[in-house]
């Protein structure tokens, strides 16, 4: 019953590797890989030539479990925002801030502090619900649509979900599902002296007629 052990089996979907769950998880490969070894010897995952599997569903259901117990008592780190989602089992996107903060590979940042983390994702419409159940599980805040003001959250993280009737559009970006990079580019020229910076870098790294230019590039 080890924290580390408990993320890789659930944040394993069918046909991940070993790579995709390290990044997913923000672990190093070899210690990930190690742990891989010892959850087939225990016979809770296998790896297949078609990737990783979880068998045990039994035991994931107790890591789940064991996890929510975890988090629930202390504040979210900013690195655990990035991770619980990928517990949930359902497919999701980063968007509107963390759409920049993804694809300028952690960059840019704008209008958040360790104080009021809201994380943005794109959700599908028919799992709205069993999204707001699953943070209730770490006591997270979620709202629809809409940033809360702070004064109305309890914690420091919480998730905002944007629901989509028709199909999520997902890059993986340093193991993060994200939309996009031209649809994130739309959205941030909607709002483009907030994003300045964010475009300067996509525009650089990408190769991005974007004509953006800014002093410097946040932190």
């Amino acid at each position: 019953m080890d924290p580390t052990a408990a993320k890789i089996v659930l944040a394993t979907q069918r046909g991940d590797s070993i790579n995709r769950i390290a990044s997913k998880i923000d672990v190093s490969y070899s210690w990930v890989y190690d742990w891989i070894e010892r959850l087939e010897n225990a016979e809770i995952i296998v790896n297949t030539d078609n990737g990783l599997q979880i068998v045990d569903h039994e035991m994931r259901q107790q890591y789940a479990e064991m996890m929510a117990a975890l988090y629930s008592r202390d504040p979210i780190s900013q690195e655990d925002a990035y991770v619980i989602p990928h517990f949930a089992g359902m497919e999701f996107a980063y968007t509107e801030i963390d759409a920049a903060y993804v694809w300028t590979h952690g960059g840019y940042q704008i209008a958040r502090s360790h104080d009021d983390y809201p994380v943005f994702i794109e959700v599908h419409d028919r799992d709205v619900e069993r999204w707001i159940a699953f943070f209730q599980q770490f006591g997270i805040n979620t709202t629809i649509s809409e940033r809360p003001d702070a004064s109305d959250v309890n914690g420091n993280t919480h998730y905002v979900l944007f629901p989509k009737t028709n199909n999520i559009e997902v890059e993986w970006v340093d193991g993060s599902p994200v939309i996009p990079l031209d649809t994130a580019v739309d959205q941030m020229m909607e709002n483009r002296p907030a994003y300045e910076p964010a475009l300067e870098i996509i525009a650089n790294e990408y190769d991005r007629d974007i004509d953006a230019s800014h002093h410097s590039a946040t932190e």
